[in-house]
């Protein structure tokens, strides 16, 4: 029989393999906290409990012996079959205990598909910090394997995930060891990906002050395109708006995101067709003045899909979005409310450039309510963000902060 913490690992694997909740399994001689201690690996299983166990569930008792890598391939099995919208905490915390089980010898290639699943996982849950842990681990072990092609996919996804982080220095040196490596050792990237490291490239240069080298960048990426219809051609336009949006063009930015718009269907790439929307609400209520009806247009596109399918985080910046606009619309109470529901994880879960903007909101509601301390924390964001080389957003935070009067 295994020892803790495999059994707990492995008796949460086998309920949810057999879709049972801790409750469904508690009964005379197995109270609920036990069983979750069990579950935790705080207490040793006894035989009478694996007895009972393996009963409620239906299973032999053989079955709380795992054979080596078992645990990990069933993980990565049950992880991949999920959707987006499927993949919740539990199933990530069940995979890292797999991929950290000290009794796992499994090869370097499953871990190396355990790892990308487990990035993946933190990824639609909105959890960049953990996603870049994992995606770090993920190069490690491509180097450990000496597999360039691995090495690129692997520093590819870094490099986004550095994006969202807002740690644009990180981004622009991974997506050039990328382009580096694939140099050197001839390593063929797709079409796609090459376009795609490339405007995470364009990203962290507008990031980093060099708006000029940016736009040279998606003009020569935009010139390359065969196509201006389909996703890729979507993403090529809307990062050429993120460029002007940083040049101050508001204007010529959302004409390219209104270009990147037409260029998708929906049936193209659901994820990507909601994430514009939303990109298109915020650029709205950042023109001067806001085009406030614009911006709740596309809210209101979005919204009931949110609520049925894509990834949590998108429902998060949804709500922040929604507290932006009637911030702008001038309903205080309102906005208070829709920003009182993104919980932590949820703030977590936005990028950088999002959670600033909402520290921003909060703390000017709260001056607005009367906390005259609210005024020394926004100097204080201002402060952190321009120490971060993003005058433009400290700009508008400044500009948000000029609505309210102090």
């Amino acid at each position: 029989m295994l020892e803790q913490p495999a059994f707990g690992r492995r008796l949460r694997q086998l309920r949810r393999e057999r879709g049972r909740s801790q409750v469904e399994l508690t009964g005379p001689g197995m109270s609920a906290t036990f069983l979750s201690r069990l579950e935790s690996g705080a207490r040793r299983p006894t035989d009478r409990s694996v007895a009972y166990l393996a009963e409620r569930l239906g299973v032999p008792v053989e079955s709380f012996e795992r054979h080596p890598g078992e645990s990990l391939t069933d993980a990565i099995a049950s992880v991949a079959a999920l959707s987006e919208r499927e993949i919740d905490a539990e199933a990530a915390d069940a995979l890292a205990a797999a991929l950290d089980s000290p009794d796992d010898d499994t090869d370097p290639a499953m871990r190396w598909h355990g790892l990308a699943q487990l990035a993946r996982c933190h990824e639609a849950l909105g959890d960049f910090r953990r996603q870049r842990e994992a995606l770090t681990r993920l190069g490690e072990l491509s180097d450990a394997m000496g597999r360039t092609a691995l090495q690129v996919r692997a520093r590819l996804r870094l490099a986004r995930c550095a994006r969202d982080l807002g740690d644009a220095e990180a981004a622009r040196t991974a997506v050039r060891q990328v382009l580096a490596v694939s140099r050197e050792h001839d390593v063929r990237i797709s079409a796609s990906d090459l376009v795609r490291s490339k405007l995470v490239l364009v990203s962290a240069e507008a990031e980093l002050g060099d708006l000029a080298e940016a736009a040279r960048l998606v003009d020569e990426v935009r010139a390359s395109l065969e196509s201006v219809d389909g996703a890729l051609a979507a993403e090529v336009l809307w990062t050429a708006a993120t460029v002007s949006t940083r040049r101050g063009d508001h204007p010529r930015a959302f004409s390219f995101l209104l270009e990147a718009l037409g260029a998708l269907e929906g049936r193209d790439d659901l994820v990507l067709w909601l994430r514009l929307r939303l990109a298109a609400a915020s650029l709205a209520m950042q023109a001067m003045p806001p085009l406030l009806a614009e911006a709740e247009s596309f809210l209101d596109s979005v919204e009931p899909l949110l609520k049925v399918t894509g990834p949590l985080r998108h429902w998060h910046e949804l709500l922040f979005l929604r507290a932006k606009l009637a911030f702008h619309q001038g309903d205080a109470s309102r906005a208070r409310d829709f920003a009182g529901q993104i919980d932590e994880e949820g703030v977590r879960s936005l990028t950088y450039r999002d959670r600033m903007r909402l520290r921003a909101l909060r703390e000017v509601l709260d001056l607005r309510a009367g906390d005259r301390e609210a005024r020394d924390r926004l100097r204080q964001l201002v402060t952190q963000v321009e120490t971060a080389n993003m005058p433009d957003l400290a700009a508008e935070i400044w500009r948000t902060v000029a609505e309210t009067a102090f």
